[in-house]
């Protein structure tokens, strides 16, 4: 009985119905792993060929390691606490310098770029010293502060403060104008058009300065822990080239590429949470 009124409930179009959504799911699935491919088949296809050359010794292996090893070396280091101490003050440093820049560098470029007037008499100075390396003034940095935590937190800040501040500043002058128009003749105040106009305009500008100064709070975390540091990742990464530590010099590097790549993808999610309105290919 059963049997037959499946039979006829096929009849009647329900089991075409149930194959043509399995062939649904099943070709959502097929467009999932392409879209994974496409994003991150490169940075597969490099590790396996990095696996392949060190392993059949197209590499030198000694000082190229194969990316087991390298996996290998970085495990064991976090597990037993070796990298994990480094790892923290890294952290510490580069989020502390971060946090600071984002403090300073916000407030003064939605500022800057509401009002001409500031910006036009800051503009020279900043100049001057945006064009100024970190690496350059860290020598002054360290005369003044000492080899300690403050120089290298100051010279990892002075590296992240400008590219969001010169982001945030153009992200104000992009928003429309008519925008700004249109708010003022249905009576918007001044704070109102901040708010709703210029705030929402500058947000996506803002997020791109963000996702800069992070990455290079990273790069002069490296080169600062390198110069006078007894701990951090860029530390551990030249005490593991001088005691011929390969695969845990690799590992350190590789640690902070994992930091910079969360870093990144992290800043893109929250974006992507708070501007609604922009498009998610525009994104990243």
């Amino acid at each position: 009985m059963a049997e037959r009124q499946l039979e006829q409930a096929g009849n009647f179009g329900v089991r075409p119905a149930l194959n043509a959504f399995d062939s649904g799911i099943e070709k959502a699935r097929n467009l999932r792993a392409w879209a994974f491919l496409n994003r991150y088949g490169a940075l597969i296809l490099f590790f396996a060929l990095w696996q392949v050359a060190s392993s059949r010794g197209w590499l030198n292996p000694a000082v190229i390691p194969p990316v087991d090893a390298v996996v290998r070396a970085l495990f064991v280091a976090l597990v037993n606490g070796t990298l994990l101490g480094d790892l923290l003050i890294s952290l510490q440093r580069a989020g502390i310098a971060f946090a600071a820049a984002v403090v300073v560098s916000i407030p003064l470029g939605l500022v800057m770029g509401t009002f001409t007037r500031l910006e036009n008499a800051i503009d020279p100075i900043l100049q001057m010293f945006r064009q100024t390396s970190a690496l350059a003034v860290y020598p002054i940095f360290i005369l003044l502060m000492g080899l300690g935590e403050t120089s290298k937190v100051f010279v990892i800040f002075w590296a992240t403060v400008f590219p969001l501040l010169m982001n945030t500043m153009s992200g104000v002058k992009q928003v429309d104008r008519r925008l700004i128009e249109m708010a003022r003749m249905f009576g918007a105040s001044k704070l109102q058009i901040f708010r709703r106009v210029t705030l929402p305009g500058a947000i996506p500008s803002i997020f791109v300065g963000l996702r800069l100064s992070a990455g290079m709070a990273l790069l002069m975390l490296v080169a600062s822990e390198m110069i006078g540091a007894n701990q951090g990742l860029g530390f551990k990464v030249m005490q593991a080239q001088y005691n011929f530590q390969i695969p845990l010099m690799f590992g350190a590097i590789v640690l902070l590429a994992g930091l910079g790549l969360l870093s990144n993808y992290s800043l893109i999610f929250l974006q992507r949470r708070i501007c609604k309105w922009v498009d998610a290919r525009d994104i990243g």
